[in-house]
């Protein structure tokens, strides 16, 4: 596997917390601890614009499916949405007064589901933007949201090391599941829906299977928190970003470490804690605390 660094978007005045490509191809949004929620291009590598002011630090990033919209959650509590159509934000989803950590959506139900530190998820309506229940997941920060292939599971990362599986139909509570020593960060099911991948603040990933909850394995990732897992769109492998200032690329079916993306590997990569990804096709973006995206290619042997 060849990593080639192709691209490094500038810009930012402050850490970028997260990222999100448009439903529009070729085009990348990026927030973090600075004054607006920012448009690139992929085609040529190029800042756009500003999308729109803010007065609290992006956490969360959405572009549902479907949907002409981007929702982004702030630190504040706040909950921003912006119509593409229009080309201005259309409404404030004001229900959480504590900071939005994790933005997703239930195509098949229409549903936006926001995570927030007050230890609550709201779900909203995806056309009316009108809020339909209130998720009682943790007496602490809910962290980050997965929803599995089949829209049948949702999970749910907690601070309080947990990881709670709600049913996405009625939003029943499954299980919960205890494995992590610390905070919960990252979640993401795999692609065949057989498990779901966990990786928190111990820098350990956790790998559970979807039908028993057994904990089938579990990886010493990396060195800090894992703060991201993302799988790839088409091919069975998952990168993950780290504290630690690195990316790894793992087989989705062999759990093997296949590439460490790193300074200390002798890439121009990120000097601070990696914060995000996103795949575009083979392409895979990253942002850190460092102020910078940078877009990697991967040749897949």
């Amino acid at each position: 596997m060849n990593v080639e660094k192709i691209a490094e978007l500038t810009g930012h005045g402050n850490p970028i917390f997260t990222l999100e490509l448009s439903q529009k191809p070729g085009i990348l949004f990026t927030g973090g601890n600075d004054k607006g929620l920012v448009e690139w291009s992929l085609k040529d590598f190029s800042f756009i614009k500003v999308m729109f002011p803010v007065n609290a630090s992006i956490y969360a990033i959405h572009c549902p499916a479907g949907f002409p919209i981007l929702i982004a959650g702030l630190r504040s509590g706040e909950v921003l949405v912006f119509d593409f159509i229009q080309q201005k934000l259309i409404k404030s989803l004001r229900h959480h007064v504590k900071p939005i950590f994790d933005i997703k959506s239930a195509p098949k139900k229409n549903e936006l589901l926001i995570a927030s530190e007050d230890g609550t998820v709201s779900v909203w309506n995806l056309a009316s933007l009108e809020m339909v229940h209130t998720i009682k997941v943790s007496t602490d920060t809910v962290r980050t949201i997965a929803i599995s292939a089949d829209e049948k599971q949702v999970a749910f990362g907690c601070r309080d090391n947990s990881i709670k599986i709600h049913d996405l139909e009625d939003y029943t509570l499954l299980k919960a599941l205890h494995g992590h020593t610390m905070s919960v960060f990252a979640l993401a099911y795999s692609p065949d829906g057989t498990y779901l991948a966990s990786g928190g603040r111990d820098a350990q990933i956790k790998i559970w299977d979807t039908v028993t909850y057994q904990p089938l394995k579990n990886i010493p990732a990396h060195l800090f928190a894992v703060n991201h897992i993302l799988f790839h769109p088409t091919l069975p492998y998952f990168a993950t970003a780290s504290m630690d200032k690195g990316i790894k690329i793992w087989g989705a079916d062999d759990f093997k470490l296949y590439k460490i993306i790193s300074r200390e590997k002798g890439h121009a990569s990120h000097p601070l804690s990696v914060n995000k990804l996103a795949w575009n096709g083979n392409q895979l973006l990253s942002v850190s605390d460092d102020k910078k995206v940078i877009v990697w290619d991967i040749k897949f042997d």
